[in-house]
Formats: C-alpha cells, structure tokens, sequence
C-alpha cells in the first residue's frame, strides 16, 4: 500500500512536471500550425506554377471568401486567412469569370482567427506558361501571417517574386516582420 505522504508526494512532482510542460507544448502547438497554414499556401502556389508549366496556360491563385461554395469567386483583397482558390485561367484575368476557367484545389478559412496578408495589395498571383508570376506590383510580394495571438516568433512569411520563386522566412529573415 500507498502512505497518504507518498500519494501528496507523487502528485506534487506530477503537477510540477506539468507546470513547466504543458506551456512548451502550447509553443510547439502553436509553430506547426503556424508552419501548416504558411506551408498550405506555398504548396497550392507551388502546384499552380507547376500546373501552368505542364499544361502550357495561365493559372491563378487568388484570395476568396467563400472558397467552399458551389461556384467561388476570388475576394479582390489582400486578405487571404479567409480561403483561396487555384484555378486555369484560360483569360488570364485572375478571376473565375469563365465556363473554361477550371477550379483546381481551394483552402478554407483559418480557424483561430489568424491573419494572412499580402504586401501591396495583392489578391491573386498568375503564373504563366514559363513559370513566371505576371501580376506582382512592385515584386517581390510577401505574404504575411500572423498568430490570433501575436508572438514574434509564430510570424511567418511567403515571399513570391516575378520569376515564380516562392521561399518561406520566418520572423526577422528578410522582409518577414
């Protein structure tokens, strides 16, 4: 049997250990999401490069806020933690605004209420047949994303430049703040 003094014993080293544990744990929580949605956006912008290559067209990705409905349409803002779309823009308009306009892949809304902006006001990104990013005013364009609750160290940033060279920084790298 069990004292009542090694019982309190054993349940103060255990409410110590998690004391100091379950903060780290939160931290490490907290980067791989962080890391997740940066590398969400990366990989669709990756794809959408890769795709305009091997099928000799414009693709587009572009914010939404409804990337989910039936038929989404891109947001027009640099706001981009509500969804995206990646879609062949036949027309290169950078919006779905075509019957040939085929919607590749789209993304959701972030859950917790992070922030997802991109420099100079861009909404979307079309890459042409060679690869290259068409539409960046005054490139290259850095994506921002900030945690709900702001940590400098939970800031990541996607940094995208005209010849379609995409790299991810993390905060103080770069143009990443």
């Amino acid at each position: 049997g069990f004292t009542l003094i090694e019982l309190l014993t054993v349940i103060t080293i255990v409410a110590i250990l998690m004391a100091l544990g379950v903060p780290s744990y939160q931290y490490v929580t907290n980067a791989n999401r962080i890391s997740g949605e940066v590398n969400g956006l990366l990989g669709d912008m990756q794809y959408a490069r890769s795709e305009a290559i091997k099928e000799g067209q414009t693709v587009t990705v572009c914010s939404s806020t409804n990337p989910t409905a039936a038929a989404p349409t891109c947001a027009g803002n640099a706001a981009w933690q509500n969804g995206w779309i990646v879609f062949s823009d036949v027309n290169g308009t950078g919006a779905v605004d075509s019957a040939s306009d085929t919607i590749l892949r789209v993304q959701r809304a972030f859950p917790l209420g992070d922030t997802f902006n991109a420099s100079n006001a861009t909404s979307f990104v079309t890459f042409n047949r060679e690869g290259f990013a068409l539409n960046l005013a005054n490139p290259p364009v850095t994506v921002t994303l900030h945690a709900a609750v702001p940590i400098s160290s939970s800031t990541r940033c996607l940094q995208i430049t005209i010849v379609g060279q995409l790299r991810t920084e993390t905060a103080g790298q770069g143009a990443c703040t």
